[in-house]
């Protein structure tokens, strides 16, 4: 493989190239791919994967990771619904969901950050934690909602666009010009790089990766709610794999496993790419057992994209 076709395929025009084929390939073959209620419905059904894959940019571009985060959508998704219950408020139910997730970060930034445990050992305690205390709270069931305007958080829209697909678009933009634009982008992908090197620069590295892991666990809450809103109760089990989806979407989309290498743009495009995988096998009818593989070659891909991206020294 020439250098040339090297820094085509592993590079950011790599990613848009593979993209743009798999496009066309759906459209010219999977009947109603392009319809307008089915793109619609690829794009609501990619809110709470992107929402979380936003922070997990963040979590990977400083060699962390996070796979609590389908136990936290879940957890906080049912405090929304469950405060909102108790109180009749629902930007009080928000607000709970929003403490909740915040306080399940701070837990794992501390811990992986300041105290120097390892992250795939802390977020997977915590996985088991936060879905136990899911589970204990709600008796092992889904929790209705009795007041029908929290339904609206994700029935309402704009223009005719849903409220979560902008939502998301917001997300998207926001997070892009955070780490293209803000010190505290530049302070993650140098953490990433070479953490000695940063914090002897003067990178307040411990602040900022427990800073990102809060974070993360606010933007699992704003999914939570949205995803508690959609399905019209909180659900204990909800958002299981999510963890898997949203690493997945970040290294298909450039983000190195390794640290010091992310992009909002490839983010974005990886988390459409496993939104398109997922919509065609349904418009399809492929069988659920079989969408696992899918799932799983695809995780596998990016996992080896990442390894020939590092290993090629091609930066983007």
């Amino acid at each position: 493989m020439t250098t040339t076709l090297k820094k085509i395929l592993l590079g950011e025009q790599g990613l848009l190239v593979i993209f743009a084929i798999a496009l066309v390939l759906v459209s010219v073959f999977v009947p109603n791919f392009l319809s307008t209620r089915n793109v619609i419905g690829l794009l609501q059904a990619v809110v709470t994967v992107g929402l979380v894959a936003c922070s997990m940019m963040l979590c990977l571009a400083t060699r962390d990771f996070d796979l609590s985060v389908g136990s936290t959508v879940a957890f906080t998704g049912m405090m929304a619904v469950m405060v909102t219950n108790a109180t009749g408020s629902i930007p009080l139910g928000i607000l709970g969901a929003i403490a909740a997730g915040a306080a399940v970060g701070l837990v794992n930034g501390v811990i992986i950050a300041k105290i120097g445990i390892n992250a795939l050992i802390t977020t997977l305690a915590t996985m088991q934690l936060v879905r136990g205390f899911g589970l204990i709270i709600s008796d092992g069931r889904a929790v209705g909602v009795k007041e029908p305007a929290f339904y609206n958080i994700a029935l309402s829209s704009v223009f005719g666009i849903p409220t979560p697909i902008i939502v998301l678009a917001l997300a998207f933009i926001l997070f892009g010009v955070v780490l293209n634009r803000t010190v505290f982008g530049r302070n993650t992908l140098a953490i990433g790089g070479n953490p000695d090197a940063a914090r002897l620069a003067g990178v307040k590295v411990v602040w900022t990766r427990v800073t990102i892991f809060a974070i993360q666990g606010v933007m699992c809450a704003i999914a939570g709610v949205l995803l508690a809103s959609r399905i019209t109760s909180g659900q204990p089990n909800a958002a299981t794999g999510l963890e898997l989806s949203a690493i997945s979407a970040c290294v298909l989309g450039g983000v190195s496993l390794a640290g010091g290498r992310a992009t909002m743009t490839g983010v974005i495009v990886g988390v459409l790419i496993l939104g398109i995988a997922e919509n065609v096998m349904n418009l399809l009818n492929i069988q659920a057992f079989y969408q696992y593989v899918v799932r799983g070659l695809i995780l596998l891909f990016a996992v080896l994209l990442d390894n020939l991206r590092s290993s090629s020294g091609i930066r983007r």
